[in-house]
C-alpha cells in the first residue's frame, strides 16, 4: 500500500529532479560567493573608509572657503590702511589711538570743516556730528555752547578752550511789517479765512473758529455771536467788533419742515431731545408754519426758541 504514496508519473518525477537539482545549485553557489566576497561584507569596513574620505573632503572645502575669506579680509584690510596711512589720527591697526599726535591751533566751531577737527584731536565721529548741527542751523555763540557737544571729554574741552576764537555773529533784524489793517471792515457770514486774519486781534485760530461756527450754524445773526467762538476772550470781542458786520440775508436756514432728525440735532442750537421733539411733532401735526408751532413743546425755553428763530424756515 505504501507504494501507492510514493508513486509519481513521469512528469512529476522530472519536476523532483528540477527542483532538487536548483537547490543543489543554491546552496554551492551560496557558498562560492561568500568566498569571494567575504574582506567586503563581512564588517563593512570599505563603507566606513569611504565615509571617512568624504568627510575630510568637507573639511577641506571649508578650509578653502576660510582661507578665500581671510585673504579678501587681509586685503580689505591693507586696503583701509593705505587710505588712511597719512590720517595721523589712526592707528596702523585702523583703530583711534588717543596716543597719536594732534596739533593744536586756534579754530572757529562755526567754519572749521571736518579735517580741522580732527587735526585738532576730535574724533572722526564726533565731527560729523558738529557739522550735521551746523547744517540744520545749529550755531556755537559761546565756548560753553562748544562744551555742550557730545563725544569731547572735559579734558579735551579744556584743552581746546584756549584756542576757541568765535566770529561775532551779525543778526540781522527783520523789520515785522503787519499786514493787519484798521480801516478794513470784514463781513462775517462771506469773509475767508485770509480776509478775516486781516483784522487787528483775528489770527489763523480765532479765523478758523469763525468759519466753523458759520458753517455750523449757517451764519452768523449778529457781532455778538463772536462770543460763542472757543477761547474768544471779552476783551478779544471788544477789540475786533468795530471791524465786524453781520448780514442776515447770508445765512443758510434749516428747513425744518423736511429735516431729518438728525439734520436738526446737528445744529448746536437743537439737542437731541429738541431735534426729536420737532420731528415727532411735525409727524403728528403735519406742516409746521412758523415758529410759534414750537412754544407748545416743553423742551424749549423762550429764549431757545427766539435764539434759534433767524435760523429756521417753514416753507
Amino acid at each position: 500500500m505504501w507504494k501507492d504514496f510514493f508513486y509519481f508519473s513521469k512528469g512529476q518525477r522530472i519536476g523532483i529532479i528540477v527542483l532538487i537539482a536548483l537547490i543543489v545549485l543554491v546552496i554551492v553557489a551560496n557558498y562560492t560567493l561568500s568566498y569571494f566576497f567575504t574582506s567586503s561584507q563581512k564588517d563593512g569596513t570599505a563603507f566606513l573608509v569611504e565615509a571617512d574620505r568624504f568627510k575630510k573632503s568637507l573639511v577641506s572645502r571649508d578650509s578653502v572657503r576660510q582661507a578665500e575669506w581671510q585673504q579678501k579680509y587681509e586685503a580689505r584690510q591693507r586696503e583701509y590702511e593705505e587710505k588712511y596711512k597719512h590720517n595721523s589720527y589712526y592707528s596702523s591697526s585702523g583703530s583711534f589711538d588717543k596716543k597719536m599726535t594732534y596739533t593744536l591751533f586756534q579754530f572757529d566751531p562755526n567754519t572749521i570743516d571736518s579735517i580741522g577737527f580732527v587735526r585738532l584731536g576730535i574724533k572722526p565721529n564726533v565731527a560729523s556730528g558738529i557739522l550735521k548741527y551746523r547744517k540744520k542751523g545749529g550755531v556755537f555763540r559761546s565756548k560753553a555752547d562748544f562744551a555742550k557737544v557730545y563725544g569731547i571729554s572735559p579734558e579735551k574741552q579744556k584743552e581746546l578752550e584756549p584756542f576757541i576764537a568765535i566770529a561775532e555773529i551779525k543778526q540781522v533784524k527783520t523789520e515785522n511789517v503787519s499786514t493787519k489793517r484798521t480801516d478794513i471792515v470784514v463781513e462775517l457770514n462771506s469773509a475767508d479765512t485770509t480776509l478775516l486774519m486781516q483784522v487787528k486781534g483775528i489770527g489763523r485760530g480765532y479765523a478758523k473758529a469763525i468759519v466753523r461756527f458759520r458753517q455750523q450754524t449757517g451764519g452768523f445773526v449778529t457781532v455778538d455771536q463772536l462770543s460763542e467762538i472757543y477761547g474768544m476772550r471779552p476783551e478779544n470781542l471788544e477789540r475786533i467788533r468795530p471791524y465786524c458786520k453781520v448780514n442776515p440775508d447770508l445765512v443758510q436756514k434749516l428747513r425744518v419742515n423736511i429735516a431729518t432728525a438728525e439734520k436738526l440735532k446737528a445744529h448746536p442750537y437743537f439737542n437731541f431731545y429738541q431735534a426729536k421733539a420737532v420731528y415727532e411733532l411735525r409727524r403728528r401735526k403735519g406742516k409746521l408754519k412758523d415758529i410759534n408751532d414750537l412754544k407748545v413743546l416743553t423742551e424749549f425755553t423762550s429764549e431757545e426758541i427766539n435764539r434759534l428763530k433767524p435760523y429756521l424756515s417753514f416753507e
